[in-house]
């Protein structure tokens, strides 16, 4: 069978490099994409998480010198995903992410992080409840980007506003929340009847369990949902304690990625073309069903992005969009 090639919106790092090291050489990127290729990723939106704004703006710097200098960086990433820091700082809804950090959303810091990058933030993860997410979901939308919300307590109306504002997709739905919600009024059943909201799932068997994801599967179709991996540097690597983020994680000798002497999950270890064969192996899913969650129904998804920044990936060529600096970049062959 023959694809596009996989496309993993969500990926902190990968074979012992983590994305969110703002001493990340490009050497280390290529490693790291090198392995993510031989996984079948062909492209992927490097994901950098919840920090402070100082923090933030040398991770993104340092990412895409590596995107600029490595040899694969320019090939397989058209652009970013900021996960963080607009997320809901409420225990169980925050993750690993680290709470102090967490803000309203800020279309000012956005364009800050982004001032002289060679590629845009296209997807932007945020918590729609927080004071003055609408706003912020209409103009990042205006700007070109692509809205997700994750990490967060919406419920119905607001998941409903947000879809109005334009946020198209829940980022690892059936994660970031705790494990005690309402019975009825909550937000995981708010966005899987949001049927203008596309679901990224971590099919690992931790995030969620095999008869979990055929439920989520299920009640939103097959063809709105999305295999993602949220993997960190622990994917394609040997169990251990690593670093990720300033923060410490350990890949378990099951698999889980986690917080030492935490039960919180940090990312996963997750290749995406274990999630296909999962998602298939788990709910019965047809090869090409599969296939598509992890390759066209990403694309898809950006697709409002790819048009706004013109975006060809075929040739390679990203030139920003019109009301942001104009800049053309060619892609160098492999």
């Amino acid at each position: 069978m023959i694809s596009d090639g996989l496309f993993d919106l969500q990926v902190n790092g990968y074979a012992g490099v983590d994305f969110n090291n703002p001493s990340m050489t490009p050497a280390q990127f290529d490693l790291a994409l090198e392995a993510m290729l031989a996984s079948g990723v062909t492209q992927c939106l490097p994901t950098i998480i919840t920090a402070f704004p100082n923090e933030l703006a040398a991770r993104f710097a340092a990412l895409d010198r590596a995107v600029r200098s490595s040899r694969l960086g320019s090939v397989m990433v058209p652009g970013y995903h900021l996960e963080g820091p607009f997320l809901n700082a409420g225990d169980g809804y925050s993750g690993c992410h680290p709470q102090a950090a967490m803000a309203d959303p800020d279309a000012a810091l956005v364009a800050r992080i982004e001032e002289g990058l060679t590629r845009p933030i296209l997807l932007v993860t945020l918590a729609p409840e927080r004071d003055g997410a609408m706003d912020f979901i209409a103009a990042m939308r205006r700007q070109g980007k692509t809205l997700a919300m994750a990490h967060s307590a919406a419920g119905f109306a607001q998941v409903r506003a947000a879809a109005d504002a334009g946020l198209t997709i829940s980022t690892h739905l059936g994660n970031g929340l705790p494990h005690t919600l309402p019975k009825l009024e909550n937000t995981l059943l708010a966005q899987l009847s949001e049927p203008r909201l596309a679901a990224c799932l971590i099919a690992d068997g931790h995030h969620m369990s095999p008869d979990a994801l055929t439920a989520m599967i299920r009640l939103k179709g097959a063809d709105k949902c999305i295999l993602v991996t949220d993997a960190v540097l622990g994917a394609a690597a040997a169990p251990g304690v690593y670093t990720f983020a300033g923060m410490a994680v350990e890949r378990t000798a099951t698999g889980a990625m986690v917080q030492p002497r935490r039960t919180v999950l940090a990312g996963s270890t997750l290749r995406l073309d274990e999630a296909v064969r999962n998602a298939m192996r788990w709910t019965g899913l047809g090869a090409e069903t599969a296939l598509a969650m992890a390759s066209r129904m990403p694309r898809r998804a950006l697709a409002h992005s790819m048009r706004k920044y013109r975006i060809d990936m075929e040739s390679g060529r990203v030139r920003w969009a019109s009301d942001m600096t104009p800049t053309i970049e060619r892609l160098p062959a492999l």
